[in-house]
């Protein structure tokens, strides 16, 4: 396991570097300059004018060429230093830290629940295959994939926010106000629409997934010999064909985890929840070079680790996978 890692760590390298560079590309023809909008607009004099936007693109690096900023660049990212945000007036860790919180909060309650709904309900309707139970979930999860995060947001809402008044419509808690406990309920009021939004979202096809995989299962040969050796079918369904059928929904777990830290930037701009898809917006609008390179980068390796945890899965599940 740990030679295979060690390879496969060391194969992600140029990887990296040809993401980077394309990255890097795109962030630079995009239209716009960052230090236009540093400039201060109250200066008339054009010779001063010149000055400070000299000034101002040699303390960013702009003056240097292409190439260059590249080095200096990544040499900064390694260290950990991600640059400064144009638009926040701070670096970029700084404004990104609370947001990429608050997303694999969201995320991961949202992940974890519908991973657990799905298998239960999945296993159940492959069992009663073609019964009631089957069709009802059949029928929804097929709207649930046919509804856009927008409308479910907004029938949300509606329901619990405006008609029920459970839960507020949008923002977040106030930091300092409470503490303990009650901070814990504080933030789950309004982190709920979010988590239920997030939930429906990703849970209509995870369930179809688990079924399809658990139908194929329990038609393959060997459960029909179990079946014949007398085995319960607690014990077919739960220690034989569930394991089995774990390798698909492996894929879209380990699929799900670029989702844990990338945010949903919809959701999110839609119940006013600072988190790290609704930073990337923001600073696209405002041309915030720094800070959107940073995240699409942190994107682009977390895909890449969500790979090697896809194969790890893989062989943890299904022993014929062999890590060479």
């Amino acid at each position: 396991m740990l030679k295979y890692l060690v390879k496969r760590i060391i194969s992600l390298i140029p990887v990296v570097i040809v993401i980077s560079i394309m990255l890097f590309g795109f962030v630079k023809i995009m239209p716009g300059d960052p230090v236009l909008g540093m400039m201060n607009p109250n200066i008339k004099d054009p010779v001063e004018y010149q000055a400070q936007e000299a000034r101002i693109r040699e303390q960013l690096g702009l003056d240097k060429s292409l190439p260059e900023q590249y080095v200096k660049w990544v040499g900064n990212t390694v260290k950990g230093d991600l640059g400064f945000s144009l638009s926040e007036r701070k670096p970029v860790k700084d404004v990104i830290g609370r947001p990429l919180q608050n997303t694999i909060s969201v995320n991961v309650i949202a992940i974890t629940l519908s991973f657990i709904i799905s298998v239960i309900v999945g296993i159940k309707s492959a069992v009663k295959r073609g019964g009631w139970y089957d069709k009802t979930w059949q029928v929804l999860s097929i709207i649930g994939m046919s509804m856009p995060t927008l409308l479910i947001s907004i029938l949300l809402i509606y329901v619990f926010a405006i008609k029920l008044g459970w839960f507020p419509t949008q923002g977040m808690p106030v930091q300092g106000m409470t503490s303990g406990f009650a901070s814990v309920v504080e933030w789950m009021k309004y982190a709920t629409l979010v988590i239920m939004t997030l939930t429906i979202g990703s849970l209509a096809s995870t369930i179809r997934y688990v079924r399809n995989a658990m139908i194929e299962v329990l038609n393959s040969d060997y459960i029909r010999t179990a079946r014949a050796k007398g085995l319960s079918n607690k014990v077919i369904i739960y220690s034989h064909a569930f394991r089995n059928a774990l390798i698909p929904v492996v894929t879209i777990l380990a699929g799900s985890i670029a989702g844990i830290f990338g945010g949903a930037a919809i959701t999110e701009r839609i119940f006013s929840w600072n988190g790290i898809g609704s930073v990337l917006v923001s600073g696209i609008n405002s041309r915030d070079y720094q800070l959107v390179l940073a995240i699409n980068i942190f994107y682009a390796i977390i895909s890449l680790v969500s790979n090697v945890v896809m194969d790890i899965g893989y062989a943890l599940v299904d022993p014929r996978v062999k890590l060479d």
